[in-house]
């Protein structure tokens, strides 16, 4: 009896895999060049998929789907993973997420030093104030599950912000948190990180972030360790100061026995252009010694934030309308024109450090009344208005009241391309997702929210020749995969989640610029996101089948 029942057993196991081979697959890829996401050589195969998960690499001349594409003289690759996202509020008003998918990108990853929760009850009134949407979620998982719902067409993650998470229990003053206060901090990320967060990401020089000293990050990524989450980190300095915030970064990851990831890795300011080859050499040499430090980059020479960033943090003590009504004070407008000026070594000085206000790019205004000098320079607009570069920065940051989105030109195209070698170097554009319609047209994004990636692919891969396609594809897809520690996504791979990105690796070309930054990158045919099509030949079909990838310390 045993033997006939096993028997039928290997008989219904062979039958279901020939009808497999031949039937039931829901899409099969043909034709096309694949590159797995491991950086090997490309090699010649068809994907067939199921469901939301890749079923099958491989010959399926003999199989059928009911949605068939050729690829031939295309590339299949992994779904791009964006490791430097900010796209949490955008997703919200539109969770198409355009001008990313349109360049392969599957998975948004949020939470540079603000996340969107935990939200104690003056900062969801505070953040209810500014957008016009319900602010329906108090904690880190409850915003991810109600993006998840709501319905976006990526998949999406965050790390909890340690400054979010300092003001929830400190506030937005410059003080040290004593150690009940600290004791609270480690209690929210011990929750964000079992609702699924990736680990702790700051900003450090923004405040509050700015506030926290060396021991309470590592005091907070000690709980984030607990549950496998990672640090990431814009660091203290990019520029002046910038060994001595690798230095920090390292000494966190030592300390709280923590991965760590710098954000956006850049010299910044021409003075500290120099200083590229000794941070790399520090990376490395803590790589060598055991530590798992690892870095991400956009694909360009501005980087972009707000213009609040050419005053020193301590005039932010108490939060934005603190800084605010100081700006309207005469005797400290008078300190802030020296100050903008000063080549400092205490706080990371922005207008200084791109030299001059000709290489600083106006971009986003809230008040309808000033949108017109979006896409102008501080310069320009300082002489249509007849007021001192920094009389004009501080008058637009009050009478908008915003911290005004900016472009500060502060990097050198020799240190992006040596960056983009580096085996341990990921990407990020951070920008949101947008579409090139709308709202969106009324404010001036940074180029990178459309080109970033397709740059890494198009500018630098094949036009520069900089790094072999296979190596740029690992970099966009694996090496962010591992270092976050997701389960089954990052390669092509039977068994993964089928994100899947079909492109002309012979014409793929970002078109944004900062003048026109509302360009879509073009050469992406197809993108499947968990086993759905949400650009096909080229056209997003208003799929949102995008999920809450949860990190390793997610607790059900």
């Amino acid at each position: 009896m045993k033997k006939i029942t096993l028997l039928i057993l290997i008989t219904s196991v062979f039958a279901a895999c020939n009808t497999n081979s031949k039937n039931i697959f829901d899409t099969i890829i043909r034709n096309g060049t694949i590159y797995d996401g491991n950086g090997g050589d490309p090699y010649k195969a068809d994907i067939a998929i199921n469901a939301d998960t890749i079923a099958f690499i491989g010959d399926l001349k003999s199989a059928t789907a009911e949605n068939e594409i050729d690829a031939k003289g295309k590339a299949i690759a992994p779904g791009f993973i964006n490791m430097l996202s900010w796209a949490n509020e955008s997703l919200i008003g539109d969770g198409n997420s355009q001008s990313d998918i349109r360049q392969g990108v599957t998975l948004e990853v949020m939470g540079e030093g603000t996340s969107m929760g935990p939200l104690n009850a003056d900062m969801k009134a505070e953040m209810q104030s500014d957008h016009p949407y319900k602010i329906l979620w108090n904690t880190l998982g409850e915003y991810l599950s109600f993006l998840e719902d709501k319905g976006v067409s990526c998949n999406i993650a965050s790390f909890i912000g340690a400054g979010t998470v300092r003001e929830y229990v400190v506030g937005k003053y410059n003080r040290a948190a004593t150690a009940a206060e600290l004791n609270r901090m480690q209690l929210l990320v011990k929750q964000a990180m079992q609702e699924g967060a990736m680990g702790v990401g700051s900003s450090l020089i923004y405040p509050p972030d700015n506030f926290a000293n060396t021991a309470e990050l590592i005091a907070i990524c000690k709980e984030a360790s607990k549950y496998g989450g990672m640090y990431i980190s814009h660091m203290r300095s990019e520029g002046n100061k910038l060994n001595e915030a690798v230095d920090e970064l390292i000494t966190i990851a030592r300390e709280a026995n923590i991965p760590a990831e710098i954000y956006h890795l850049k010299a910044a300011g021409k003075n500290n252009w120099y200083k590229m080859d000794s941070v790399i050499k520090q990376v490395e040499n803590a790589r060598a010694a055991g530590l798992h430090i690892t870095a991400d980059m956009y694909t360009y020479l501005a980087g972009a934030t707000g213009l609040t960033a050419s005053f020193p943090p301590t005039l932010q003590d108490g939060g934005f309308d603190k800084l605010w009504f100081r700006l309207q004070d005469t005797a400290i407008r008078a300190q802030m024109k020296i100050a903008m000026n000063t080549n400092a070594q205490d706080w990371e000085n922005l207008y200084y450090a791109t030299g001059s206000p000709d290489k600083i790019l106006l971009g986003a205004f809230k008040q309808d009344s000033l949108k017109k000098y979006t896409g102008k320079t501080l310069a320009e607009v300082a002489a249509i208005r007849g007021t001192s570069p920094e009389e004009t920065a501080m008058d637009l940051i009050v009478q908008d009241s915003t911290r005004v989105g900016v472009a500060y030109f502060l990097m050198n195209e020799e240190n992006v391309k040596k960056q983009l070698s580096l085996p341990w170097v990921s990407f990020g554009s951070d920008e949101g997702s947008y579409a090139a319609e709308r709202d969106f047209l009324m404010s001036n994004p940074h180029p990178r929210a459309y080109g970033n990636f397709i740059r890494v692919i198009g500018k630098y891969s094949r036009d520069e020749k900089i790094l072999p396609l296979q190596q740029a594809i690992y970099k966009l897809s694996k090496l962010p995969a591992t270092n976050l520690k997701l389960q089954k996504r990052g390669e092509l791979k039977s068994g993964y989640y089928a994100d899947v990105v079909i492109f002309d690796a012979n014409t793929v070309t970002d078109h944004a610029t900062y003048d026109k930054p509302h360009q879509y990158a073009t050469g992406v045919a197809d993108v499947f996101v968990n086993g759905v099509p949400v650009l096909k030949n080229g056209n997003h079909t208003d799929a949102k089948p995008g999920r809450f990838i949860k990190g390793p310390g997610y607790k059900k």
